[in-house]
């Protein structure tokens, strides 16, 4: 049986921000470093590191 395994956390590849999924609300949220919020630069295009290389199926 092949599971699908979602990711649990994204990192902008130019900015730098860091956001987790949160499970409860079902979206992404911006993940806290040192009680602060890594919002990296808020007018950035994202570009997230969860890209081909990323397997989401485990056997």
């Amino acid at each position: 049986m092949v599971r699908v395994i979602p990711p649990e956390e994204r990192v902008c590849e130019r900015c730098g921000r860091r956001d987790v999924w949160d499970e409860a609300e079902r979206t992404w949220v911006i993940a806290d470093e040192d009680g602060e919020k890594a919002v990296g630069n808020p007018h950035c295009l994202h570009e997230w590191d969860i890209n081909g290389t990323y397997n989401p199926f485990e056997e």
